[in-house]
Parts: C-alpha cells; structure tokens; sequence
C-alpha cells in the first residue's frame, strides 16, 4: 500500500461521524439487562466483548454471569442514539446521564460498567 493511500484511510479515520448514546446488555437465559453510555454505538459491543471474554470486564456481576451463561446468551442492543450536532462535550455527557437514568428505570437494568 502506498504513502497516498495510507494518509487518506487515516483521514478517513479521523473525520468518521462517531454516533453517541445508549446501549443494553441482555442475558437471555437470566432475563438480566445492563446498560450504559457510549461515545461511539458502533464499536461498543467489540471492546465489551472483548474485556468479557478475557475476563477483565470492570462489572463483576455481569462477568460472573457472562462466565456463567456462555457468550450465546448475551445480547448487545442500542436503546437511543444522541444527536450531537449542537452539544458540547459537557452538555452531552449531561445528556447521557439523563438517559442511563431512563433507561434503567425503565429497564430494570443496572449499570454495565464500574
């Protein structure tokens, strides 16, 4: 691959519209529900399952029950995605929160990280 190419996929890279928002974990098998907040929706489930597999996850409760259940029980879902055109950073963590707080009401969920 040539220096021209290299430059532009690396462009590409960093002028990629990330999409914000809202995600939930689902255990089918136990009918227990995580969700979370995310800067990036589309790369979230790799780098969750990724931490889960090698046993790292930060949440104990939900590794034990990933350790328990096996891969195939789980689920990955995007509950909302965060339009943030006109936030700023601080206003669209606000934001996030507001929301993780909706969902896990309206869930029943607990909190996917820490």
């Amino acid at each position: 691959m040539d220096k021209e190419k290299k430059r532009q996929i690396a462009r590409d890279y960093k002028e990629r519209k990330v999409s914000p928002g809202v995600y939930a974990i689902r255990c089918a098998s136990t009918g227990e529900v995580w969700v979370a907040p995310s800067r990036n929706l589309d790369t979230q489930q790799n780098g969750i399952w990724f931490t889960l597999r090698l046993g790292t996850h930060p949440n104990k409760a939900l590794q034990t029950v990933w350790n328990a259940e096996g891969e195939a029980a789980f689920a990955f879902e995007i509950v909302e995605r965060i339009e943030e055109d006109d936030l700023t950073p601080y206003l669209l963590d606000a934001r996030l929160k507001e929301r993780i707080k909706h969902w896990r009401a309206e869930l029943g969920a607990g909190l996917a990280v820490g």
